[in-house]
């Protein structure tokens, strides 16, 4: 993700987009075999949680107006009402942790394919063009499961025109995505990726900064046994 585009979604979500470079941000899907499943999407400040609180009580910090709790709790409660208005999307729910700075928001899909048109509209509704593609697709018949992810060439010559400071803010932190499945994985085309014990999750996760500078490519095709 662009990180200007990362820094838009975690204030939409839960952030100050000066912290440190201690959060994570971590995406799961559990999917059943008839394509229906759910999502929940974390920001995960909790390593950062003094200097997170200390940034709280400010005004502002480099330049960044700082949200009060009620800011952050307002803009879950719209990133859920916009969720509840999008097709195929039900079971819309968040949570904020603000002694350990963790914001949550899950929701279930009709279909994983639901999921492709959130991203794009939020990042509209915040008049942010997009510097990657991606898209989640399940084909039923076959039982193959697969995201595609790219980058466009423009996000790392814009990350590379932030400021020292706003940089170092992604030194450090962490994607990471899990996606969980009803039958066993028979293989995994993303070699960055782990395929669990039980051989019914698969795991990839990387440093953001290695996403921003395309060293790591979130796609993957996953065959299901059939």
């Amino acid at each position: 993700m662009h990180p200007k585009q990362l820094y838009k979604l975690l204030l939409f979500v839960l952030l100050i987009p000066v912290l440190s470079s201690c959060f994570e941000v971590i995406e799961e899907i559990s999917m059943k075999n008839d394509g229906t499943g759910d999502v929940i999407l974390t920001i995960n400040l909790s390593q950062s949680k003094t200097k997170v609180a200390s940034v709280m009580l400010l005004d502002s910090v480099q330049g960044y107006k700082v949200p009060s709790r009620q800011k952050i709790q307002q803009e879950l409660n719209e990133a859920v009402a916009y969720l509840k208005k999008s097709e195929g999307i039900s079971n819309v729910k968040s949570s904020s942790d603000f002694n350990n700075y963790i914001a949550t928001i899950s929701f279930s899909f009709k279909d994983v394919s639901n999921i492709n048109n959130i991203t794009k509209n939020i990042l509209a509704q915040q008049k942010i063009k997009a510097t990657n593609t991606s898209s989640y697709a399940y084909n039923k018949t076959t039982k193959t499961f697969s995201r595609k992810y790219q980058a466009i060439g423009t996000a790392k010559t814009e990350f590379n025109k932030l400021k020292a400071k706003d940089k170092a803010v992604f030194n450090g932190a962490t994607y990471t995505s899990i996606y969980r499945f009803e039958s066993p994985v028979t293989s995994s085309t993303n070699p960055a990726s782990n395929v669990s014990k039980s051989k019914k999750a698969v795991m990839l996760k990387s440093s953001i900064m290695d996403l921003i500078n395309g060293k790591i490519n979130a796609s993957n095709t996953i065959q299901l046994s059939k």
